[in-house]
């Protein structure tokens, strides 16, 4: 257990995977400052230890996943949750940073007080509910995007009368027993995909009922070129040359969705048309009105999803719900569904920062009226950092870019024995672009929690490695920032 302090240099918010990776860089790349983790959770590893649901996995592969200083060493690329969570403990044990991580404790208010330069930042035990603040001179919220404690749960008319278990997969329940039984998952997004070919190793059949397709692309969830590399090369080269490789192909992939969607998608199209029996409906089922990207893309490892409904295993079915009944659930189309249980895969609730209450020198802070900086910190609030990774790639790769930019920031302020920086948006500058340009209806839903972004850089979100890595290491650390 961590020393309770009463101030640290940098306060860390969170101990999952971006909060052990910025420990991490702090610890090496700022090792003059003093630093604590919080952590509202009882143990480390924030998603990967939330999520309980069969086969949870990554859907990003782990030489980008996995963080830039400490290679992924497994020989399957696509990890499930379990390895991923080793990844994490065993890297927080190794750069000593699992000592300083303060366990169920919730950071519930951050005050800044322009006189000390410092936050006041308000605790709760997560047990006990006792209370007490900390100060530090720089808080970094590393706490993801969504609630831990409450899923995006859309009521559906007539619920009360199902007779069988409804799940949410964020509260799976250890002793569900699914063999046998007729399950419905409700959901089209990564936890659908991941959750129906295995629930259809054991169930009687399961169902994917969808309102509308996702696109979908399989991939093997072992790379035979990086284990090859892995076996010839030292470890650190090796995993540098995988991680380049798959940034720049994922990159490439991207860039082709945005300038030649027909393309992308005819791909797509033809993926499934091969995967699936003759005669499926992929147009139906697998092929969106909008373009890939314009919503994320779902990975399905060796496609697993695909054989389970070649198999017979699995059917997919695209309509809206009508209603529930006492034994399943009733289409728009009148059709009923039987089901025993029900998985309701609708997504998550969006919180930014964990869900503390800010304010400056007594005056709350709206985040939906700031614009991001570099998608870090925000205009007019000093010395407060947020990991946001990538919507398009890895979520590490932008982590790992925000922990080397803040890294770098905190030294330059130390060598110019400044207490303060904040960003200071041009009065030319134009603000009504989206924090996250994605259509997805979690997004949708979280408008009025989100900062904005300009339309020039540094002001700019790019989802681009290789344009950030540019921004974020060459241009000069505190370009349109006030140091004081």
């Amino acid at each position: 257990m961590a020393q309770t302090l009463e101030y640290v240099d940098v306060l860390v918010v969170g101990a999952g995977l971006s909060g052990v990776g910025a420990a991490c860089h702090l610890q090496k790349e700022a090792p003059k400052l003093t630093f604590a983790i919080v952590e509202a959770r009882a143990v480390s590893g924030g998603t990967w230890d939330l999520f309980r649901y069969p086969n949870v996995r990554s859907d990003s592969d782990m030489y980008t996943l996995g963080y830039e200083f400490e290679p992924w060493l497994d020989k399957k690329s696509i990890a499930d949750g379990d390895s991923i969570l080793r990844y994490i403990r065993e890297t927080a044990a190794k750069y000593g940073v699992e000592e300083k991580i303060q366990y169920s404790t919730k950071v519930t208010s951050a005050s800044w007080h322009s006189g000390e330069a410092k936050w006041t930042v308000g605790l709760v035990d997560s047990e006990t509910g006792a209370e007490r603040t900390i100060k530090c001179n720089f808080l970094w919220g590393n706490t993801g995007y969504y609630r831990y404690d409450e899923g995006f749960r859309p009521h559906f008319d007539n619920e009360e009368s199902f007779t069988g278990q409804i799940v949410h997969p964020q509260f799976w329940p250890a002793d569900l027993a699914v063999d046998g039984k007729r399950v419905v998952v409700i959901g089209s997004g990564a936890t659908a995909m991941t959750l129906v070919p295995a629930l259809a190793q054991t169930a009687g059949h399961v169902t994917m009922l969808q309102r509308s397709p996702t696109y979908v692309a399989a991939r093997p969830d072992v790379d035979a070129f990086a284990n090859f590399l892995q076996s010839k090369l030292p470890a650190k080269m090796a995993f540098r040359l995988i991680r380049w490789k798959n940034v720049a192909l994922s990159t490439l992939a991207f860039q082709l969705s945005r300038r030649r969607p027909e393309v992308i998608k005819k791909a797509l199209r033809q993926g499934a048309i091969d995967a699936l029996p003759e005669g499926f409906d992929v147009d139906t089922h697998f092929s969106p009105a909008y373009n890939p990207w314009d919503q994320r893309l779902c990975l399905v490892p060796n496609g697993d999803l695909f054989a389970a409904i070649s198999a017979g295993t699995v059917d997919v079915v695209t309509e809206h719900i009508e209603r529930f009944t006492s034994l399943g659930i009733v289409l728009k189309s009148g059709v009923e569904i039987p089901a025993d249980i029900i998985v309701t895969a609708t997504g998550l609730s969006v919180q930014m920062l964990g869900g503390m209450t800010i304010d400056l020198d007594g005056t709350p802070l709206d985040i939906s009226t700031t614009v991001a900086y570099k998608g870090i910190m925000l205009t007019g609030v000093p010395n407060l950092a947020m990991t946001f990774g990538y919507t398009n790639a890895s979520w590490t790769l932008k982590a790992d870019l925000t922990a080397r930019y803040v890294c770098r920031l905190l030294n330059e302020m130390k060598r110019q024995k400044k207490q303060t920086c904040t960003p200071e948006f041009p009065s030319s500058g134009t603000s009504d672009v989206p924090y996250i340009e994605l259509a997805s209806g979690y997004i949708a839903r979280a408008a009025n929690q989100l900062p904005k972004q300009g339309t020039k850089m540094p002001w700019r979100l790019y989802q681009n490695y290789f344009l950030d890595t540019a921004l974020f290491r060459l241009r000069r650390v505190n370009d349109h920032m006030k140091l004081s």
